[in-house]
């Protein structure tokens, strides 16, 4: 059976590199893998998201409305948006961290309230301060391998080698500090 996984966040988080990581993991796993990307504006700060499916055999690397396993967001308002593609009985990792987008910050709307009760109210969700958790590590650049962790986890992944993964993947200057975040992201977890 294939399964979807969306990771969702806004340029510069590292959401793509989080989607790189968790296709190589799978593909090793012998998972047959289909990913694709949208970097709308994401120099500028815009939305990122990226679909990975795998299973024995993938046909598509698209997910559909209403098709989606989980939803890792790397940003909340970011969640709400691409709540539509979540399955009824999907799940929600949710980052408990704000970017206010342009319209925001030239004042012309207000963040929205009460984002992670919404999502709350509609999917099984699970909220992470994925900030504060990389920044007690050491680095708050390792936001996006935290909630990799996290995603692994809720996924029922952990039986796939995600140290060697970093190891292979990631400079080697920041291989320690990326397996620590990974941990740490998995603890948060139950």
């Amino acid at each position: 059976m294939t399964k979807s996984i969306m990771l969702v966040g806004v340029g510069g988080q590292g959401t793509i590199l989080a989607s790189k990581l968790l296709t190589t993991g799978l593909m090793e796993a012998g998972y047959d893998v289909k990913m694709s990307e949208i970097h709308g504006m994401s120099q500028r700060g815009g939305s990122v998201s990226s679909q990975v499916r795998y299973g024995e055999k993938v046909q598509s690397p698209v997910i559909e409305i209403g098709g989606a396993d989980i939803l890792v967001s790397f940003e909340m308002m970011e969640a709400l948006r691409m709540l539509e593609y979540l399955k009824p009985e999907g799940k929600v990792v949710v980052n408990d961290y704000k970017i206010p987008s342009a319209p925001i910050l030239s004042g012309k709307v207000d963040y929205p309230e009460g984002i992670l009760d919404t999502l709350k109210a509609s999917a099984h969700t699970t909220v992470i301060n994925a900030a504060e958790i990389a920044k007690e590590i050491g680095n708050p650049k390792t936001m996006n391998i935290v909630l990799l962790g996290a995603l692994i986890k809720a996924m029922k992944l952990t039986e796939i080698d995600w140290e060697k993964i970093i190891r292979n993947n990631v400079k080697p200057a920041f291989v320690e500090l990326n397996i620590k975040a990974l941990k740490a992201g998995m603890d948060a977890i139950n």
